[in-house]
């Protein structure tokens, strides 16, 4: 049985969330600040593999938290904070998808697909070799093609799941949709993307 404690979110301080947003209602800057520290990472993530340019992601990033802390107020606990938060960040990266006349570019250098403490991870991204380099050009290529080819809905579920590691459940929260729909969507792109990579298949 778990304790109280245990499902208890915690900020990089060691104060439970909480605590934070109930400061950062009344105004506490600070507790705002480790809020922002908190999720930065996960918000900035998903900003950046859905744009594929960091400046974008940086820009969206700053716009989600300012948006975040002007509705905080709004917002009443009835999902956790990570999900309320991460809705506004896709609303915000998919207005400015809309907004683009180009195509979407994913960096392959950036694609967490492994963890960067990964020993083979590692070593991939130290041999700094022509070769690599070449070899990793023409892979990025090939993805972004493939990732193109998804609806939004799908590259986003993509984005989310195979990219940034959250649950399905989790997903389903965030897009307001059932846990089942989000693993239709997932089988679908990923059924989609084998057939765009399927001549590349060694």
């Amino acid at each position: 049985m778990k304790t109280v404690e245990s499902e208890v979110s915690v900020a990089p301080d060691g104060q439970p969330e909480a605590d934070l947003i109930v400061l950062a209602k009344k105004g506490d800057m600070a507790a705002f600040d480790e809020l922002v520290k908190s999720h930065f990472r996960r918000v900035f993530g998903v900003a950046y593999h859905m744009l594929g340019q960091r400046e974008d992601a940086e820009d969206v990033t700053q716009a989600v938290f300012i948006k975040a802390h002007r509705a905080l107020d709004r917002f009443r606990g009835q999902s956790a904070f990570s999900s309320w938060l991460h809705r506004i960040a896709v609303n915000e990266t998919l207005n400015v998808i809309k907004k683009r006349k180009k195509a979407t570019y994913v960096p392959m250098d950036d694609l967490h697909l492994d963890s960067p403490e990964d020993p083979a991870h590692a070593r991939l991204i130290s041999n700094d070799s022509p070769e690599r380099a070449a070899h990793l050009k023409d892979l990025n290529k090939i993805l972004n093609t493939a990732l193109q080819s998804l609806s939004q809905p799908h590259r986003l579920v993509v984005v989310l799941h195979d990219l940034e590691g959250m649950p399905h459940d989790k997903i389903a929260d965030l897009l307001g949709c059932s846990a089942g729909t989000v693993r239709s969507r997932l089988f679908y792109a990923r059924q989609l993307l084998q057939l765009e990579l399927k001549e590349f298949a060694p």
